[in-house]
């Protein structure tokens, strides 16, 4: 039975986000509060086909369904390694071409992905151009067809959009994807056009649960957009009826954000502990160290994004900011945190 039926509600999700939410930003989350369901960055479905031989020539037989990719891969598949302790865990590719969402779905069960999502709301030019991403709302036959060829790979497929391009066209467009029967749709609840300028329209949901009921009850729906904590989130579920909330920003800084589910339930009493500054910076040096074991590595300007999220807040941060954007290395980083006036709370945890 695929996962999806087994989750509770509302449960949780991880944001599928490009240079955000990759193996050793999950791996961390998952030892700080693990989500009910995690993604992957989203990967290219034509970059995974292209580079198959390549592949097979370097690492020999494909890896088994471990989620360990072999020392020397390329980057593509380096962005679908994952761990036991992720799961369940959705791999995200893209694409405008069937054959090639065909062929990406299959490589994803091989890995052993309990299911596939296809991304049809970003925004970024590079995607669009190739007709893929937020392209797809305005070509909603094709997006059946992607959805079709997803499915011949037995994964329940899942699509993550948005409800609209220029316009909100939410009830023509939920209506073309419910038609192929995903196992779940994620909306993020604004227009490509509005991208993050204004807040996530919510009561839009309630428009798409009816829309569910009506067309495919089997379906989950899933809302994202401007929720920063599950608090926030379970609130935002019982009044919109929709199954499952999906945190993206509110992870950045926070990878505890998820801590505490099913104790956090409205009404319980469970209060989530405080992460002071002394933790944040341990976890940041702990996320850099991880984070160059990537194998092929990533540049390490890409973890910097995460510099400013983590060290935020408390009298000396922008010095202290300053500082660590100079490192090019986790030993540097390290080195400078454990130097600055903070530091000592870090090495006082270490003592511990």
């Amino acid at each position: 039975m695929p996962f999806w039926k087994n989750l509770p509600k509302p449960f949780f999700a991880m944001a599928p986000m490009a240079d955000v939410t990759d193996p050793a930003f999950r791996k961390l989350v998952a030892r700080c509060g693990k989500p009910d369901v995690s993604w992957t960055e989203f990967v290219s479905a034509d970059g995974l086909y292209h580079t198959r031989q390549s592949r097979r020539q370097k690492s020999g037989p494909r890896p088994q369904a471990s989620g360990k990719i072999p020392d020397g891969e390329n980057p593509l598949m380096r962005d679908l390694a994952f761990s036991e302790e992720e799961r369940p865990i959705v791999a995200q590719i893209f694409s405008a071409k069937p054959e090639m969402i065909a062929y990406g779905a299959q490589l994803a069960k091989e890995l052993g992905f309990d299911g596939v999502d296809l991304n049809m709301g970003c925004p970024d030019r590079s995607i669009e151009k190739q007709g893929a991403g937020a392209a797809l709302i305005k070509s909603p036959k094709l997006a059946v067809e992607l959805i079709e060829a997803a499915k011949s790979s037995g994964l329940p497929v899942s699509v993550k959009t948005r409800i609209g391009y220029n316009t909100d066209v939410l009830d023509e467009w939920l209506t073309a994807i419910f038609e192929a029967r995903p196992a779940a749709v994620t909306l993020h609840l604004r227009t490509r056009k509005q991208m993050s300028l204004v807040p996530a329209d919510w009561q839009r949901m309630k428009k798409a649960v009816e829309l569910r009921d009506r067309l495919a009850p089997g379906a989950l729906l899933i809302g994202n957009g401007d929720v920063m904590s599950t608090e926030e989130g379970e609130c935002l579920a019982l009044d919109t009826g929709c199954d499952g909330i999906m945190i993206g920003r509110g992870m950045f800084g926070n990878p505890w954000v998820f801590e505490g589910l099913r104790k956090s339930l409205i009404g319980s009493g469970f209060t989530k502990s405080e992460h002071g500054l002394e933790e944040k910076l341990a976890t940041l040096i702990e996320l850099a160290h991880d984070f160059e074991q990537l194998s092929p590595p990533k540049h390490f300007a890409i973890l910097k994004k995460h510099i400013k999220a983590f060290v935020t807040g408390f009298a000396g941060a922008a010095d202290l900011r300053a500082k660590l954007m100079e490192a090019n290395s986790a030993a540097e980083l390290e080195i400078a945190i454990k130097r600055s006036p903070e530091g000592l709370l870090v090495r006082r945890i270490e003592r511990a």
